[in-house]
């Protein structure tokens, strides 16, 4: 096993109405990789294979994530994407796309 991650989502990017993929967002509880620290973010690579049985998410950089809890679906378009990698949730961004402040893109 890899890393554990709590809070998480399964974000689907679209540039407009066109799907690009999904990655995996969430809070790092345990990482034995010692990429991310306890209570970090983690914004994952391209999602390549889903186990919900075990719940397990490989990503296209080879890295397995195991996810515990209750995930979320989220949608962000591209334009949202660096957000995401720099640690905003997918609800933060919500937040920020409804607001009347545009200028953060």
């Amino acid at each position: 096993m890899n890393t554990i991650v709590k809070d998480w989502h399964i974000v689907s990017i679209f540039d407009g109405d066109e799907p690009i993929g999904k990655i995996l967002w969430g809070i790092c509880v345990d990482d034995m990789t010692y990429l991310f620290a306890t209570n970090d973010y983690i914004s994952t690579s391209k999602i390549v294979e889903i186990s919900p049985h075990n719940q397990l998410i490989k990503t296209a950089s080879g890295s397995i994530y195991q996810v515990i809890g209750v995930g979320q679906k989220a949608q962000i378009q591209m334009k949202d994407f660096e957000l995401l990698r720099h640690g905003f949730s997918p609800e933060q961004i919500a937040q920020l796309n409804l607001s009347s402040i545009s200028s953060f893109h």
